[in-house]
């Protein structure tokens, strides 16, 4: 049988290695719990939201320094992950949104790659 090389099926294939391997290392440790709790609260009032690119944004700019903060940490992830992978942390960083947007609470506000804010 004559495999065909493609390269969307080659892109498949790289994501759904790379979203096993993150799995595979442990699951997003964003922060204690006591910010984890204090970013879902903001979430659930709509003063922070979550992007397509892995990163949280603060909707209300009193949140900003806890975006900040909890953005530090994902990058320092997105970049340990990036660099055990030999892939770019933007490419880390995009397989983590997926993971928190799914686990994100129905109301969480999500940034789209257009720019544009959807509720979940």
């Amino acid at each position: 049988m004559t495999q065909i090389h493609s390269p969307l099926l080659s892109r498949r294939k790289f994501a759904g290695r790379l979203f096993a391997a993150i799995l595979l290392g442990g699951m997003l440790g964003l922060s204690a719990p006591a910010n984890a709790q204090s970013l879902n609260s903001l979430k659930a009032s709509g003063k922070v939201g979550e992007a397509y690119d892995g990163y949280a944004r603060a909707r209300d700019g009193s949140v900003q320094g806890t975006v900040n903060t909890v953005n530090a940490k994902r990058r320092a992830i997105y970049n340990k992950r990036a660099g055990e992978q030999g892939i770019s942390a933007e490419q880390v960083g995009r397989v983590y949104a997926a993971q928190i947007i799914a686990k994100a609470p129905g109301g969480t506000w999500i940034l789209m790659e257009n720019g544009s804010w959807r509720q979940k």
